[in-house]
């Protein structure tokens, strides 16, 4: 079962369709990591899906019911941009203020719980204008938690953060993935802390769904090889697959792949019993962002 389908979306502004046809399916109890360049519609879909925008055409549907549902839209918890806090409130006042907000149902013990969830249990009376910026991203995500929501879309929540306000949002959102099972949509241009968390992947460019892919079909798409440049590959191939050990092999113009192969001295041992001479042997692994920059049509070397 999907938590977010939309159907054919798209939208224009002034006459120029900034989102265009797009269908995207997101699994219950994923966290689906969108991707796109700066431009390609990320922020914009994000916005529809939460009722920030009224799309120009198409469907979106949470756990198969529209989202124009007043109850089943109330699943569902946002966090676009900038945290909307008051700097001169404590955490606790601005969480408070939300909570009685949105009728939430024992408004102080939710938001101790928030707190909690994201780590900020210790300051709730201590000032806002006096958190890091990870400190309010996290406050920000503890607002979209009052509401208890099983969805939580988040548009770029570890943009502009140091490594430790990095590794604190990864652990909040893996804790609420795994602990209280959170479908969550987050967009990133940050693509290797995105592959830490990320089990369902989004690609878009100029609007357009390019590709969605699981991360164990990524995984699969971006296994780590032993490059090998030989002559006559096509010759050569037959004995290193009859001695290494590895998951399979493939040639790539004038280059032997051999996935997931570790003894290099190996390798050229056994091509030079064959009468065969490496001119390179060396390890590689595809990562996100290069598997990305591919997709896009880009050249990763540049």
């Amino acid at each position: 079962m999907n938590a977010i389908v939309t159907e054919k979306l798209s939208k224009s502004f002034k006459g120029v369709e900034v989102v265009k046809g797009l269908d995207m399916h997101v699994p219950v109890g994923s966290i689906y990591g969108l991707i796109g360049e700066n431009g390609a519609g990320k922020s914009t879909t994000q916005k529809m899906i939460c009722g920030l925008l009224q799309p120009t055409s198409g469907e979106i549907s949470l756990f198969g019911k529209s989202v124009n549902d007043a109850d089943i839209r109330s699943s569902m918890g946002v966090l676009i941009e900038n945290p909307g806090v008051y700097s001169g409130w404590t955490a606790q006042e601005n969480l408070l203020m939300q909570a009685m907000n949105i009728g939430v149902d024992n408004p102080k013990r939710a938001v101790e719980w928030a707190l909690e969830e994201v780590g900020l249990e210790g300051t709730a009376k201590k000032k806002v204008r006096e958190f890091s910026l990870g400190m309010k991203q996290r406050l920000g995500i503890a607002a979209a938690l009052l509401g208890s929501p099983s969805i939580l879309v988040l548009d770029e929540p570890i943009n502009g953060l140091d490594p430790e306000g990095i590794r604190e949002i990864r652990q909040t959102l893996l804790r609420l993935n795994h602990v209280h099972q959170v479908t969550i949509l987050i967009s990133s241009h940050i693509l290797g802390e995105l592959s830490k968390i990320a089990t369902y992947y989004g690609i878009i460019k100029d609007g357009a769904m390019v590709r969605e892919v699981s991360g164990e079909e990524l995984a699969r798409e971006c296994r780590d090889f032993m490059r090998v440049k030989v002559a006559n590959p096509e010759k050569a191939l037959p004995c290193l697959e009859e001695r290494i050990q590895m998951d399979g092999a493939e040639i790539v113009g004038d280059e032997i792949h051999l996935l997931n192969a570790r003894d290099g001295a190996s390798v050229n041992r056994c091509l030079f019993q064959n009468g065969y001479v490496a001119s390179e042997i060396s390890f590689h692994q595809l990562d996100l962002e290069e598997y990305f920059v591919r997709l896009m049509g880009g050249d990763e070397d540049e």
